[in-house]
């Protein structure tokens, strides 16, 4: 363990807080820009200058029973629909560089990634369309497809046991958006999500513990003329190294909307959503030849609480490739001449 441990998910998994796997196609169908745990342990410690490499295979799975109604795409533009399950299955692919010129006394990285993966997303009911007629009947889709392209910038410091982050993620539409689905793994819209973390983390006892959060803004849905409010979201965990290079531990999150959802589209109202949830997680340094080393990570959420979002829990595993640290110089003996 060393001021060098690559955080959970590498640069690649910040810059997923961006990505989602969205059931409900889009900026509404109570689903937002930043996705529940994506950040995890280690998330403010710098890292050995270099190219680094990630791959993280994520399963997401949300539900809302038919008394819960919801704005999505498919169909009628703006239409209210009644109940939504969906799950995804996403490979993020992702390749960070961290450089090892200071910035502003600190560590500068950047990240670029993106995804394919499939999705599929159905709902109980069409209740009403944008004029008020009504229709009814269920509605299901699936389909392969690919993500936006997110990209990040962070820069980090330590200070011994401490260490500070600030980022500031954003996504490139990849034109694979299309109002007339339901399953939708692009956004239909662009985003800015910036933050700030702190990592403890003591190499002597073990223990280390990450909290980051941020503040997300999201621009109009053209297509469904509806705006996501911006929200306040925090990511924690706390694990404890049981050997040089494994550890166990919990991760959890919080999110709160904080300005109402607006735009022509936004038939039900602020809408302002809810989430909190909490899981497992365990990682493996793995060393590596040439210069590099690997990690894995495993971890799981569940919501305990959701307001105007589908209940959801999700499993990410991620494995990735980075610089090692650099092995320690040899001690010279001290030669005394008499």
């Amino acid at each position: 363990m060393t001021g060098h441990i690559r955080k959970a998910g590498l640069g690649t998994a910040l810059a997923l807080a961006s990505f989602t796997a969205q059931p409900a196609l889009a900026a509404s169908g109570g689903v937002s820009f930043w996705l529940p745990g994506i950040f995890g342990s280690l998330a403010a410690v710098p890292v050995t200058p270099g190219w680094a490499y990630s791959t993280i295979y994520l399963h997401l799975n949300e539900k809302a029973g038919g008394g819960q109604n919801f704005v999505t795409s498919g169909g009628i533009p703006g239409s209210v629909t009644a109940g939504l399950n969906a799950h995804a299955d996403a490979l993020v692919m992702g390749i960070t560089y961290t450089s090892p010129m200071p910035v502003l006394g600190g560590q500068a990285g950047f990240t670029v990634l993106t995804a394919p993966g499939n999705i599929g997303a159905g709902i109980d009911a069409t209740l009403t369309g944008p004029r008020g007629n009504t229709i009814s009947g269920s509605a299901t889709d699936n389909r392969t497809t690919l993500t936006d392209v997110f990209y990040q910038g962070t820069l980090k410091w330590n200070q011994g046991v401490h260490n500070e982050l600030v980022y500031i993620t954003g996504n490139i539409p990849s034109g694979t958006y299309d109002s007339s689905r339901l399953a939708n793994l692009s956004f239909g819209f662009p985003a800015i999500d910036v933050g700030a973390g702190y990592t403890y983390l003591d190499p002597k006892s073990g223990h280390e513990f990450s909290i980051v959060g941020g503040l997300t803004y999201s621009f109009m849905n053209g297509a469904l003329q509806y705006q996501n409010g911006m929200d306040f979201h925090v990511d924690w965990a706390a694990s404890q190294f049981v050997s040089k290079n494994v550890h166990i531990g919990i991760a959890g999150y919080f999110f709160q909307q904080i300005t109402d959802d607006s735009g022509p589209g936004a038939k039900l109202g602020g809408f302002r959503g809810q989430a909190v949830g909490i899981g497992p997680q365990i990682g493996f340094m793995i060393p590596m030849s040439d210069g590099y080393q690997g990690y894995l990570n495993v971890r799981g959420y569940k919501d305990l609480e959701t307001e105007n979002r589908p209940n959801s829990w999700s499993t990410w595993v991620t494995f990735s490739v980075s610089p090692a640290a650099p092995a320690p110089a040899a001690t010279k003996p001290i030669v005394r001449k008499y």
